[in-house]
């Protein structure tokens, strides 16, 4: 069950793609200019070998199902994924995984937006730990854990600065 889970998560990458492929192709026909694109391929490769290292290391490491942290980090993985798309909702075409700016756009305040500059970091965060805990890949979720807060401190960095929320410096 757990391996259709992953394939489940894996499938709703997927359609985020889609999404912010046909996003991106409207954001640039808008004037928008890209930023950032050196890290994007690392997120991307991030994400992707977190759903391989959460099948290795259940599968070559026999973790079990613990129901008593498996139901709670399904219910964490579920209402990441719903404060995700709500993310994805409330910004419209301007939402996109790719670091992409249209000039005089205004900034999103409404949504979860009004609460917090990146929420959507904040359910991938959770996501992050959550999903391999389901099925007590202890491993997967510190490493992945780790290896999302150091790209995701190249990501606000970039975005703040593409945003106008810190200057840009002349490097």
């Amino acid at each position: 069950m757990y391996y259709f889970f992953i394939l489940v998560i894996g499938v709703e990458r997927l359609i985020e793609l889609v999404v912010s492929r046909r996003n991106a192709r409207w954001s640039i026909a808008q004037g928008g200019k890209e930023f950032g694109r050196g890290h994007y391929p690392v997120m991307v490769a991030m994400h992707t070998l977190l759903l391989v290292a959460c099948i290795v290391e259940v599968a070559a490491m026999h973790r079990p199902f613990l129901p008593w942290l498996g139901w709670p980090m399904v219910a964490v993985v579920a209402l990441s994924t719903a404060l995700r798309w709500w993310c994805v909702a409330t910004l419209g075409k301007h939402w996109n995984p790719r670091l992409i700016v249209i000039p005089n756009a205004p900034l999103v305040s409404s949504g979860p937006y009004r609460w917090i500059h990146h929420p959507n970091y904040t359910a991938v965060t959770a996501e992050v730990a959550a999903l391999p805990l389901v099925h007590s890949a202890w491993v997967t979720a510190i490493v992945f854990s780790i290896a999302n807060a150091l790209v995701l401190n190249v990501r606000i960095r970039a975005e703040n600065r593409a945003l106008g929320y810190a200057p840009v410096s002349a490097a």
